[in-house]
Formats: C-alpha cells, sequence, structure tokens
C-alpha cells in the first residue's frame, strides 16, 4: 500500500511539469491550429539563459523565471508578428508550411546554442540540489517539490486568465470559433499573437524547470516534445482541462510501469510514443471524447 501511495505520489509531481511544458502546445494549436515544432527548441533556450543568469548573476533558477518568463513571452509575440503570422490560414489541420517553418526555427535555436553555449552538458547546481524530503516512505528531490509548486501555480495562473479576464474569453473564444469571434469584435490577429507568446513563455518555464531536474545540451528536449504531444493528443487537441488529465494519465503509466514491471526507466519515451500511436488510433479525439462517448451509449441503454 505504501508503495502504492508512493507511486500515485511520484506520478503527481511528474504531471505538474509535464502539463506546464504541454500547455504552451495546447494553446498555441487551440487558437491558431498551429503545431509548434519549435518547442523543444524553447525549451532548450531557456535552459540556457537560466544557466547564464545563474552563472553571470548567481541568481536562483526559480527566481529567474520573473525575468525568463516575461522574456519569453515577448520573444513568442515578435515571432508570431515576424514569422508566424506570414503562414497561410485556414482549415482546422496544421498546414505543411507552418510544420517546416517552425521546424526550422527550432533547428536555428540548436545551433544557436551551439554557437553561444558550445555542445558540452551543462547543469545547474544551487545549494539545496542534493537536498531531499522524505514523503510516505519515499525521498524527493526539494528541486522536484519546488517545480511542481511553480507548476501548480502557472496553471492556476492559466486557469484565472482564460476564466476570469476578458483577455481570456476572448481566447477561449478564438479557441472555439475563429471566424465567429471576429464577428462579436475580437480581434483575432491580436490574441494569435498574444496566445503565441503565452505558448512560449509556458516552455520557457518548463525549460527552466527542467534545468534545475536534469543536465542539458543543445539537443535537450525533444523526448519532453514527444510526451508533449501524447499529453495533448490525450486530453484532446486544444483542451485545456484535457491536458493536465493527460499529464496525469500519462505519469501514472509511466511510474506504474517502473514501479511494478522490469521494464527499465530508459524505455519511458517508447512507453510514451506507443500510447501516443495506441490514442491516435483508437480514441483521435482525446479520452475526454471517448468517455463522454461512453457515457451516451450508457445512457441511450
Amino acid at each position: 500500500m505504501e508503495k502504492l501511495a508512493g507511486v500515485l505520489l511520484s506520478s503527481l509531481f511528474a504531471a505538474g511539469l509535464y502539463a506546464t511544458m504541454s500547455y504552451g502546445l495546447a494553446v498555441i494549436y487551440g487558437v491558431m491550429r498551429i503545431i509548434n515544432l519549435a518547442h523543444a527548441g524553447l525549451m532548450m533556450l531557456a535552459a540556457y539563459v537560466t544557466l547564464s543568469l545563474n552563472t553571470w548573476l548567481g541568481l536562483d533558477p526559480f527566481l529567474s523565471l520573473l525575468v525568463v518568463a516575461p522574456l519569453f513571452f515577448g520573444i513568442g509575440v515578435v515571432l508570431d508578428l515576424t514569422i508566424v503570422r506570414r503562414l497561410p490560414r485556414g482549415g482546422n489541420a496544421p498546414s505543411m508550411q507552418s510544420l517546416l517553418l517552425l521546424f526550422g526555427l527550432w533547428l536555428v535555436l540548436q545551433n544557436l546554442a551551439y554557437l553561444v553555449w558550445s555542445g558540452d552538458t551543462q547543469s545547474i547546481l544551487t545549494p539545496y540540489t542534493m537536498t531531499s524530503v522524505h514523503l510516505l516512505g519515499e525521498s524527493y528531490g526539494v528541486p522536484l517539490l519546488l517545480v511542481f509548486g511553480v507548476s501548480g501555480l502557472s496553471l492556476v495562473g492559466l486557469d484565472l486568465l482564460l476564466r476570469r479576464t476578458f483577455l481570456g474569453k476572448a481566447i477561449r473564444a478564438v479557441t472555439q470559433n475563429r471566424d465567429a469571434a471576429r464577428l462579436s469584435g475580437v480581434n483575432a490577429d491580436r490574441i494569435s499573437a498574444v496566445a503565441f507568446g503565452l505558448g512560449t513563455a509556458f516552455a520557457a518555464i518548463a525549460g527552466t524547470m527542467m534545468s534545475t531536474l536534469y543536465a542539458f545540451t543543445p539537443d535537450f528536449g525533444r523526448s519532453f516534445l514527444l510526451k508533449a504531444f501524447c499529453i495533448i493528443v490525450l486530453g484532446g487537441l486544444g483542451s485545456f482541462t484535457g491536458v493536465a488529465v493527460g499529464a496525469l494519465v500519462l505519469a501514472l503509466i509511466e511510474n506504474v510501469f517502473a514501479a511494478y514491471t522490469p521494464i527499465p526507466t530508459s524505455f519511458q519515451d517508447a512507453i510514451s510514443f506507443s500510447l501516443l500511436v495506441l490514442v491516435l488510433v483508437a480514441a483521435p479525439n482525446g479520452l475526454p471524447a471517448l468517455f463522454r462517448g461512453f457515457s451516451r451509449k450508457a445512457l441511450a441503454r
């Protein structure tokens, strides 16, 4: 029983980070119908910016979020105004041009990191990096607990923004129906710029937090991008509530496999990819749509 409680707690901690890195993709896709393949590159770049702030200014990685998040929000807005807005719009599916452009941006960011920081493996060490706390018979590092706390605060902040502010209502309106939102007086182009900025800021928050848990190189972020794709497909593309559910499901599956099967943790990416393929085949609209379908069938009986 204690082992199960530890698995559930570990899953909850991992889900916080997974949801944070996935919300950026979900916001951008929901508003703009664009799959941001540069997401991994932005997470990687945020990790290096956090490293530079820590090395040059001695700024704690978690305090550096006060600099990194606004900085990358601005970068996202600039990217939308200068590059993304030039992409053809229309339809509910991402265009090939958007996929190629953002994949190219990812490669540019990678090579920029190689040029500025070299290809050496980097890590951020703080006075509490090796400190742990015992919960339910298991030891959890203080950085992991801080990551969970920041993840929770960032997700609560996004929920309040989307539900309690005019900007959030405009984002939700454009997500549901861009043309109807335009007819209601919403400036869809401005909302798109804000959405791309928000998505980039969430990628940066995730990159900063991951830099306190993992060593990184300019190739950093690929496996996490795969996990993020799996999560937003699990939760239903464009569903912000579903992303949190998808993050928890993926984290729970990974931890159950690690705890109760002989499969090594190095195969976690294979688990994520297998789950992604399974969901795309069995429930292409995500788990919420699948559950709604089961509910309708049950009521029909």
